[in-house]
């Protein structure tokens, strides 16, 4: 398929009028613009990984910058965003010098 975003991929619900919306709140991923079209993506929906107070199988994935990626960085959605995207894929907003 390609460019799905975590919330089609981990089908968890909180994505807007996502049927876990109510109870857990939208995710900030669904709605964080600053990130749109990262990796090809919907907002943060394929940048989750750097999205504070995202959930990861129904866990708290959250944390300072770097616990949230260590959290993340096995995550099969973050490596299928990898696979997809190639030499394109962007795992950070932090540059390297």
């Amino acid at each position: 398929m390609g460019n799905e975003n975590c919330w089609e991929v981990m089908n968890c619900g909180r994505e807007l009028n996502g049927v876990n919306a109510i109870k857990l709140g939208i995710c900030p991923a669904a709605q964080l613009s600053t990130f749109d079209g990262l990796n090809n993506g919907t907002n943060g929906g394929r940048f989750c990984w750097v999205v504070a107070d995202t959930y990861c199988e129904g866990e708290d994935a959250s944390g300072n910058y770097s616990q949230k990626l260590a959290n993340c960085i096995n995550c099969k959605f973050l490596k299928q965003v990898n696979l997809e995207e190639g030499r394109d894929f962007i795992i950070s907003t932090r540059k390297i010098k």
